[in-house]
C-alpha cells in the first residue's frame, strides 16, 4: 500500500483518470535515496528552493544559493547544506527547528532538469559538518525520505550569466552585505557589522533600492 499518495491525491487521480499512471510513475521514479545521477546533479547545483512549515502551519518557500557544489551528499540518504549570513530573521532555520519536515526543489534552467526531495532536517550549529562549509553559521542535515525527477517540459530555459560575488568562496574575501550599510539600519545591525560600516560608510534606502531595481551588481 503506497504511503506516497493520500486520500486527497487519490480523489483527484480518480476524478481525472490518472491513478494507474500515478502508480506507474511512483514505481518508476520515486526512490528513498539518491542514485548516482541524482547525487551528481545535486552536488553540481548553485541554488535550490527550500520549503518549510512555520509555527502557524503555513508553508513557506526560500531561495538558497551558493557557489557551485555548496550542497553535499555524504551518502545516498543524506544531504548537507550551509546556512549563511542572511537578514537575521531565521525564518527557514526557525521553521526547521519547530518542524523538521521539508521539501527541496533542485533545478537546472539551462538543460532543463529538476529533482525534488522530501526529508527531515536537523540543524547542526557546531562540529565537523559546519567546518566543511566556508562562512557557514550552521549546517542543515537532511535525511532523505523520497527523491524523484520531475518532467522538465514547463521549465523555461534560462542561461546563467555569472555566480554571485557574495557566495562564500567566489572571491578571495566575501564582500560585505550592502543593505547592512543602510543608514536607518545602523542601530540594529550587530556590533561587528556596525564597525565595518564605520570603516566603509553608509548608504540610503533610496540608493540601495535604486541599485536593486536596476540590477546593479554591487547590491
Amino acid at each position: 500500500m503506497s504511503e506516497f499518495y493520500g486520500d486527497i491525491h487519490r480523489a483527484l487521480q480518480m476524478a481525472f483518470d490518472t491513478r494507474s499512471m500515478a502508480d506507474r510513475l511512483e514505481g518508476m521514479i520515486v526512490k528513498p535515496e539518491l542514485d548516482d545521477i541524482a547525487k551528481g546533479f545535486v552536488e553540481s547545483r548553485d541554488m535550490f528552493f527550500l520549503s518549510t512549515i512555520d509555527h502557524r502551519g503555513r508553508p513557506t518557500v526560500s531561495y538558497k544559493g551558493g557557489a557551485p557544489g555548496f550542497v553535499r551528499v555524504p551518502d545516498a540518504s543524506t544531504l548537507l547544506f550551509p546556512s549563511y549570513d542572511g537578514n537575521g530573521m531565521y525564518l527557514s532555520m526557525g521553521n526547521i527547528s519547530g518542524n523538521p519536515e521539508i521539501g527541496i526543489l533542485f533545478i537546472d534552467f539551462e538543460r532543463p532538469f529538476r529533482l525534488r526531495v522530501q526529508g527531515r532536517a536537523e540543524l547542526i550549529v557546531s562540529g565537523p559538518e559546519v567546518s566543511l562549509f566556508q562562512e557557514a553559521e550552521m549546517v542543515v542535515k537532511v535525511s532523505i525520505r523520497e527523491a524523484w525527477m520531475n518532467c522538465p517540459r514547463y521549465v523555461h530555459p534560462h542561461k546563467k550569466l555569472e555566480t554571485s560575488r557574495y557566495a562564500p568562496g567566489v572571491e578571495e574575501t566575501t564582500p560585505f552585505c550592502e543593505w547592512k550599510r543602510i543608514d536607518s539600519m545602523q542601530d540594529v545591525v550587530r556590533p561587528s557589522e556596525r564597525k565595518t560600516v564605520e570603516e566603509i560608510g553608509t548608504t540610503t534606502i533610496e540608493d540601495w533600492m535604486g541599485k536593486v531595481l536596476t540590477g546593479d551588481k554591487g547590491v
